[in-house]
Protein backbone atom coordinates (compact mmCIF):
# COMPACT_ATOMS: atom_id res chain seq x y z
CA UNK A 1 0.00 0.00 0.00
CA UNK A 2 1.40 3.38 -1.04
CA UNK A 3 1.64 6.12 1.53
CA UNK A 4 -0.40 9.25 0.82
CA UNK A 5 1.71 11.82 -1.00
CA UNK A 6 4.53 9.44 -1.88
CA UNK A 7 5.93 9.27 -5.40
CA UNK A 8 4.68 6.50 -7.68
CA UNK A 9 7.56 4.16 -8.49
CA UNK A 10 7.61 3.25 -12.19
CA UNK A 11 9.67 0.48 -13.80
CA UNK A 12 10.54 0.83 -17.48
CA UNK A 13 10.87 -2.48 -19.34
CA UNK A 14 13.00 -1.91 -22.42
CA UNK A 15 15.61 0.85 -22.68
CA UNK A 16 15.45 1.46 -26.40
CA UNK A 17 14.44 4.73 -28.06
CA UNK A 18 10.91 5.01 -26.65
CA UNK A 19 11.93 3.48 -23.30
CA UNK A 20 14.51 6.23 -22.84
CA UNK A 21 11.85 8.82 -23.72
CA UNK A 22 9.69 7.49 -20.89
CA UNK A 23 12.64 7.47 -18.49
CA UNK A 24 13.33 11.13 -19.29
CA UNK A 25 9.72 12.03 -18.41
CA UNK A 26 9.82 10.06 -15.17
CA UNK A 27 13.06 11.66 -14.03
CA UNK A 28 11.79 15.15 -14.86
CA UNK A 29 8.23 14.58 -13.68
CA UNK A 30 6.41 15.38 -10.46
CA UNK A 31 4.97 12.64 -8.29
CA UNK A 32 6.81 9.81 -10.03
CA UNK A 33 10.23 8.25 -9.68
CA UNK A 34 12.20 5.69 -11.65
CA UNK A 35 12.07 2.41 -9.75
CA UNK A 36 13.93 0.13 -12.16
CA UNK A 37 15.29 -0.14 -15.69
CA UNK A 38 14.66 -3.62 -17.11
CA UNK A 39 16.97 -4.43 -20.00
CA UNK A 40 19.89 -6.88 -20.24
CA UNK A 41 22.34 -4.48 -21.93
CA UNK A 42 25.29 -2.82 -20.15
CA UNK A 43 24.03 0.53 -21.45
CA UNK A 44 20.72 0.02 -19.64
CA UNK A 45 22.51 -0.87 -16.41
CA UNK A 46 24.59 2.29 -16.67
CA UNK A 47 21.43 4.30 -17.37
CA UNK A 48 19.80 2.94 -14.21
CA UNK A 49 22.89 3.75 -12.13
CA UNK A 50 22.99 7.28 -13.55
CA UNK A 51 19.46 7.86 -12.29
CA UNK A 52 19.98 6.08 -8.96
CA UNK A 53 17.45 3.38 -9.91
CA UNK A 54 17.52 -0.39 -9.67
CA UNK A 55 18.45 -2.49 -12.69
CA UNK A 56 17.15 -5.90 -13.74
CA UNK A 57 18.18 -8.00 -16.74
CA UNK A 58 14.63 -9.29 -17.26
CA UNK A 59 11.06 -8.69 -16.16
CA UNK A 60 10.92 -11.79 -13.96
CA UNK A 61 13.79 -10.45 -11.87
CA UNK A 62 12.14 -7.04 -11.58
CA UNK A 63 8.83 -8.53 -10.45
CA UNK A 64 10.51 -10.87 -8.00
CA UNK A 65 12.52 -8.09 -6.37
CA UNK A 66 9.55 -5.70 -6.26
CA UNK A 67 9.74 -2.00 -5.58
CA UNK A 68 7.54 -0.84 -8.48
CA UNK A 69 3.98 0.48 -8.29
CA UNK A 70 3.50 0.39 -12.06
CA UNK A 71 5.41 -0.55 -15.19
CA UNK A 72 5.87 0.69 -18.75
CA UNK A 73 6.49 -1.98 -21.40
CA UNK A 74 8.62 -0.53 -24.21
CA UNK A 75 10.16 -3.74 -25.54
CA UNK A 76 9.94 -4.97 -29.17
CA UNK A 77 6.38 -5.55 -30.38
CA UNK A 78 6.54 -9.35 -30.24
CA UNK A 79 7.29 -9.19 -26.50
CA UNK A 80 4.49 -6.81 -25.52
CA UNK A 81 1.92 -9.45 -24.65
CA UNK A 82 4.25 -11.68 -22.59
CA UNK A 83 5.60 -8.70 -20.66
CA UNK A 84 2.17 -7.15 -20.23
CA UNK A 85 0.74 -10.43 -18.95
CA UNK A 86 3.61 -10.81 -16.48
CA UNK A 87 2.75 -7.40 -15.01
CA UNK A 88 -0.97 -8.16 -14.91
CA UNK A 89 -0.39 -11.49 -13.17
CA UNK A 90 1.68 -9.64 -10.57
CA UNK A 91 -1.16 -7.12 -10.09
CA UNK A 92 0.96 -4.29 -11.48
CA UNK A 93 -0.77 -1.56 -13.53
CA UNK A 94 0.99 -1.38 -16.89
CA UNK A 95 1.31 0.99 -19.83
CA UNK A 96 2.11 -1.03 -22.96
CA UNK A 97 3.57 0.78 -25.94
CA UNK A 98 1.68 0.57 -29.21
CA UNK A 99 0.86 -1.77 -30.76
CA UNK A 100 -0.34 -4.03 -27.95
CA UNK A 101 0.67 -7.05 -30.05
CA UNK A 102 1.60 -8.19 -33.53
CA UNK A 103 -1.96 -9.40 -34.10
CA UNK A 104 -5.37 -8.91 -32.46
CA UNK A 105 -5.82 -12.38 -30.94
CA UNK A 106 -2.76 -11.99 -28.73
CA UNK A 107 -3.76 -8.44 -27.77
CA UNK A 108 -7.25 -9.70 -26.87
CA UNK A 109 -5.74 -12.28 -24.53
CA UNK A 110 -3.84 -9.55 -22.69
CA UNK A 111 -6.87 -7.24 -22.51
CA UNK A 112 -9.31 -9.91 -21.32
CA UNK A 113 -6.88 -11.26 -18.74
CA UNK A 114 -6.33 -7.76 -17.33
CA UNK A 115 -10.04 -6.96 -17.27
CA UNK A 116 -10.82 -10.21 -15.46
CA UNK A 117 -8.09 -9.47 -12.90
CA UNK A 118 -9.11 -5.83 -12.48
CA UNK A 119 -5.59 -4.61 -13.33
CA UNK A 120 -5.40 -1.41 -15.44
CA UNK A 121 -3.72 -1.66 -18.84
CA UNK A 122 -3.03 1.48 -20.85
CA UNK A 123 -1.97 1.57 -24.51
CA UNK A 124 0.79 4.00 -25.47
CA UNK A 125 -1.17 6.02 -28.05
CA UNK A 126 0.27 9.18 -26.55
CA UNK A 127 -1.09 11.57 -29.21
CA UNK A 128 -4.52 11.46 -27.56
CA UNK A 129 -3.02 13.41 -24.64
CA UNK A 130 -1.97 16.29 -26.89
CA UNK A 131 -3.97 19.46 -26.07
CA UNK A 132 -4.45 19.91 -29.85
CA UNK A 133 -6.40 16.67 -29.97
CA UNK A 134 -8.36 17.49 -26.82
CA UNK A 135 -9.38 20.82 -28.38
CA UNK A 136 -10.39 19.23 -31.68
CA UNK A 137 -12.45 16.55 -29.94
CA UNK A 138 -14.23 19.15 -27.80
CA UNK A 139 -15.07 21.24 -30.89
CA UNK A 140 -16.48 18.22 -32.70
CA UNK A 141 -18.42 17.02 -29.65
CA UNK A 142 -19.81 20.54 -29.20
CA UNK A 143 -21.34 20.43 -32.69
CA UNK A 144 -18.98 22.89 -34.40
CA UNK A 145 -18.85 20.83 -37.61
CA UNK A 146 -22.35 19.38 -37.31
CA UNK A 147 -22.70 15.76 -38.43
CA UNK A 148 -19.39 14.40 -39.72
CA UNK A 149 -19.70 13.45 -43.39
CA UNK A 150 -16.16 13.02 -44.72
CA UNK A 151 -12.64 12.73 -43.35
CA UNK A 152 -9.23 12.79 -44.98
CA UNK A 153 -5.85 12.07 -43.45
CA UNK A 154 -2.44 12.35 -45.07
CA UNK A 155 0.54 10.50 -43.62
CA UNK A 156 3.40 11.14 -46.06
CA UNK A 157 7.11 11.22 -45.21
CA UNK A 158 10.41 9.96 -46.60
CA UNK A 159 12.49 7.40 -44.71
CA UNK A 160 16.13 7.49 -45.86
CA UNK A 161 17.95 4.40 -47.07
CA UNK A 162 19.84 3.84 -43.81
CA UNK A 163 16.52 3.40 -42.01
CA UNK A 164 16.14 0.10 -43.87
CA UNK A 165 19.57 -1.28 -42.98
CA UNK A 166 18.08 -3.68 -40.36
CA UNK A 167 16.45 -6.55 -42.24
CA UNK A 168 13.28 -6.51 -40.13
CA UNK A 169 12.43 -3.04 -41.45
CA UNK A 170 12.24 -4.50 -44.96
CA UNK A 171 10.01 -7.40 -43.91
CA UNK A 172 6.22 -7.82 -43.65
CA UNK A 173 4.83 -6.19 -40.53
CA UNK A 174 7.36 -3.35 -40.57
CA UNK A 175 5.73 -1.13 -43.18
CA UNK A 176 4.19 2.30 -42.55
CA UNK A 177 0.66 0.89 -42.08
CA UNK A 178 1.61 -1.01 -38.94
CA UNK A 179 4.47 1.16 -37.69
CA UNK A 180 3.17 4.67 -38.41
CA UNK A 181 -0.46 4.73 -39.53
CA UNK A 182 -1.68 2.99 -36.38
CA UNK A 183 -1.29 6.32 -34.54
CA UNK A 184 -3.37 8.16 -37.15
CA UNK A 185 -6.08 5.50 -37.17
CA UNK A 186 -6.27 5.76 -33.39
CA UNK A 187 -6.76 9.53 -33.60
CA UNK A 188 -9.40 9.23 -36.32
CA UNK A 189 -11.32 6.77 -34.12
CA UNK A 190 -10.95 9.13 -31.17
CA UNK A 191 -12.14 12.17 -33.11
CA UNK A 192 -14.69 10.77 -35.56
CA UNK A 193 -16.07 7.54 -34.07
CA UNK A 194 -15.72 3.82 -34.59
CA UNK A 195 -14.52 2.41 -37.91
CA UNK A 196 -16.63 -0.59 -38.93
CA UNK A 197 -15.21 -1.55 -42.35
CA UNK A 198 -12.29 -0.77 -44.64
CA UNK A 199 -11.14 -1.07 -48.24
CA UNK A 200 -7.47 -0.75 -49.15
CA UNK A 201 -4.72 -1.15 -51.73
CA UNK A 202 -0.96 -1.03 -51.24
CA UNK A 203 2.23 -0.83 -53.30
CA UNK A 204 5.96 -1.46 -52.95
CA UNK A 205 6.81 -0.16 -56.42
CA UNK A 206 9.62 2.20 -55.42
CA UNK A 207 11.90 0.09 -53.20
CA UNK A 208 10.60 -3.38 -54.04
CA UNK A 209 10.95 -4.67 -50.49
CA UNK A 210 8.53 -7.43 -49.39
CA UNK A 211 6.56 -4.90 -47.34
CA UNK A 212 4.24 -2.07 -48.32
CA UNK A 213 5.62 1.43 -48.65
CA UNK A 214 2.42 3.12 -49.79
CA UNK A 215 -1.24 2.41 -49.03
CA UNK A 216 -4.56 4.03 -49.90
CA UNK A 217 -7.46 3.27 -47.56
CA UNK A 218 -11.21 3.92 -47.47
CA UNK A 219 -12.72 3.98 -44.00
CA UNK A 220 -16.40 3.32 -43.23
CA UNK A 221 -17.44 4.88 -39.90
CA UNK A 222 -20.31 3.60 -37.76
CA UNK A 223 -22.00 7.03 -37.97
CA UNK A 224 -22.15 6.83 -41.78
CA UNK A 225 -19.13 9.04 -42.48
CA UNK A 226 -16.53 7.98 -45.03
CA UNK A 227 -12.81 8.61 -44.75
CA UNK A 228 -9.85 8.46 -47.09
CA UNK A 229 -6.30 7.92 -45.85
CA UNK A 230 -3.03 7.75 -47.73
CA UNK A 231 0.22 6.70 -46.11
CA UNK A 232 3.66 6.47 -47.66
CA UNK A 233 7.24 6.43 -46.42
CA UNK A 234 8.58 7.24 -49.89
CA UNK A 235 7.16 10.77 -50.33
CA UNK A 236 8.98 13.99 -49.46
CA UNK A 237 6.14 15.99 -47.97
CA UNK A 238 5.08 18.46 -45.24
CA UNK A 239 1.80 16.56 -44.58
CA UNK A 240 2.25 14.21 -41.66
CA UNK A 241 1.50 14.42 -37.95
CA UNK A 242 5.20 14.68 -37.14
CA UNK A 243 5.72 17.69 -39.40
CA UNK A 244 2.49 19.50 -38.56
CA UNK A 245 1.83 19.00 -34.84
CA UNK A 246 4.99 20.51 -33.28
CA UNK A 247 4.81 17.56 -30.91
CA UNK A 248 8.39 16.36 -31.33
CA UNK A 249 11.35 18.73 -31.45
CA UNK A 250 13.21 16.33 -33.77
CA UNK A 251 10.93 17.45 -36.62
CA UNK A 252 10.88 20.96 -38.06
CA UNK A 253 7.23 22.11 -38.26
CA UNK A 254 5.88 22.75 -41.74
CA UNK A 255 2.87 24.89 -40.81
CA UNK A 256 0.62 22.59 -42.84
CA UNK A 257 -2.30 20.31 -41.85
CA UNK A 258 -2.65 16.52 -41.98
CA UNK A 259 -6.34 15.85 -41.17
CA UNK A 260 -9.48 17.37 -42.71
CA UNK A 261 -12.80 16.67 -40.97
CA UNK A 262 -15.89 17.84 -42.84
CA UNK A 263 -19.44 18.13 -41.56
CA UNK A 264 -22.86 19.57 -42.25
CA UNK A 265 -22.10 22.84 -40.43
CA UNK A 266 -18.39 23.29 -40.99
CA UNK A 267 -14.98 21.73 -41.48
CA UNK A 268 -12.06 21.39 -39.13
CA UNK A 269 -8.39 21.09 -39.98
CA UNK A 270 -6.03 19.34 -37.58
CA UNK A 271 -3.63 20.01 -35.90
CA UNK A 272 -4.21 23.78 -36.29
CA UNK A 273 -7.87 23.29 -35.26
CA UNK A 274 -8.96 25.86 -37.82
CA UNK A 275 -12.75 25.85 -38.14
CA UNK A 276 -14.27 26.84 -41.49
CA UNK A 277 -17.96 27.86 -41.46
CA UNK A 278 -20.40 30.06 -43.35
CA UNK A 279 -20.97 33.31 -41.50
CA UNK A 280 -24.66 33.21 -42.40
CA UNK A 281 -26.70 30.80 -44.46
CA UNK A 282 -25.01 27.48 -45.18
CA UNK A 283 -24.35 27.54 -48.92
CA UNK A 284 -21.49 27.22 -51.34
CA UNK A 285 -22.48 30.67 -52.58
CA UNK A 286 -21.76 32.21 -49.15
CA UNK A 287 -18.30 33.16 -47.82
CA UNK A 288 -16.55 30.56 -45.69
CA UNK A 289 -14.74 32.09 -42.72
CA UNK A 290 -11.86 30.66 -40.72
CA UNK A 291 -11.49 30.81 -36.94
CA UNK A 292 -8.76 29.33 -34.76
CA UNK A 293 -8.99 28.94 -31.01
CA UNK A 294 -5.84 29.23 -28.85
CA UNK A 295 -4.32 25.92 -27.74
CA UNK A 296 -1.38 25.71 -25.36
CA UNK A 297 1.43 23.39 -26.39
CA UNK A 298 2.26 20.63 -23.92
CA UNK A 299 4.32 17.48 -24.26
CA UNK A 300 1.89 14.55 -24.62
CA UNK A 301 4.37 12.01 -23.24
CA UNK A 302 4.64 14.09 -20.07
CA UNK A 303 0.85 14.34 -19.85
CA UNK A 304 0.56 10.59 -20.42
CA UNK A 305 2.98 9.94 -17.55
CA UNK A 306 0.96 12.15 -15.20
CA UNK A 307 -2.19 10.31 -16.22
CA UNK A 308 -0.54 6.92 -15.66
CA UNK A 309 0.38 8.06 -12.16
CA UNK A 310 -3.27 8.92 -11.49
CA UNK A 311 -4.37 5.52 -12.81
CA UNK A 312 -1.88 3.72 -10.56
CA UNK A 313 -3.21 5.71 -7.60
CA UNK A 314 -6.79 4.81 -8.52
CA UNK A 315 -7.71 8.43 -9.22
CA UNK A 316 -8.49 7.99 -12.93
CA UNK A 317 -9.64 5.45 -15.48
CA UNK A 318 -7.30 4.89 -18.46
CA UNK A 319 -7.80 7.42 -21.23
CA UNK A 320 -6.43 4.91 -23.76
CA UNK A 321 -7.19 1.53 -22.25
CA UNK A 322 -5.98 -1.84 -23.46
CA UNK A 323 -9.44 -2.30 -24.97
CA UNK A 324 -8.99 0.93 -26.96
CA UNK A 325 -5.57 -0.23 -28.15
CA UNK A 326 -7.12 -3.53 -29.26
CA UNK A 327 -9.84 -1.77 -31.25
CA UNK A 328 -7.28 0.31 -33.12
CA UNK A 329 -5.21 -2.81 -33.80
CA UNK A 330 -8.33 -4.52 -35.18
CA UNK A 331 -8.68 -1.71 -37.74
CA UNK A 332 -5.05 -2.06 -38.81
CA UNK A 333 -5.46 -5.83 -39.17
CA UNK A 334 -8.58 -5.28 -41.29
CA UNK A 335 -6.64 -2.87 -43.53
CA UNK A 336 -3.95 -5.48 -44.10
CA UNK A 337 -6.61 -8.11 -44.90
CA UNK A 338 -8.24 -5.72 -47.36
CA UNK A 339 -4.97 -5.15 -49.23
CA UNK A 340 -4.73 -8.91 -49.74
CA UNK A 341 -8.38 -9.65 -50.54
CA UNK A 342 -9.26 -6.59 -52.60
CA UNK A 343 -12.63 -6.64 -50.83
CA UNK A 344 -14.35 -4.67 -48.10
CA UNK A 345 -13.26 -6.08 -44.73
CA UNK A 346 -15.35 -5.72 -41.60
CA UNK A 347 -13.73 -4.61 -38.34
CA UNK A 348 -14.68 -6.93 -35.43
CA UNK A 349 -16.67 -5.23 -32.69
Amino acid sequence: MMEEGSDVAIAVVGAGLIGRQHIERIVAGAGVRLACVVDPTPEAKALAERHDAAWAPDIATMLREGGADGAIVATPNQLHVDHGLACVEAGLPVLVEKPLADEPAAARRLVETAEAAGVPVLTGHHRRYNPLIRAARERIAGGAVGRIIAVHATCWFFKPDDYFAPEWRRSPGAGPVFINLIHDIDLLRHLCGEIVAVQAAESNAMRGNPVEETAVILLHFANGALGTVTVSDTVVSPWSWELTSRENGLYRPSGEECYLIGGTHGSLTVPANALWRNSGERSWHQPVERSVGPVEAEDPLTLQMAHFRDVVLGRAEPLVSGREGLRTLEVIAAIKRATRSGSTERVPT
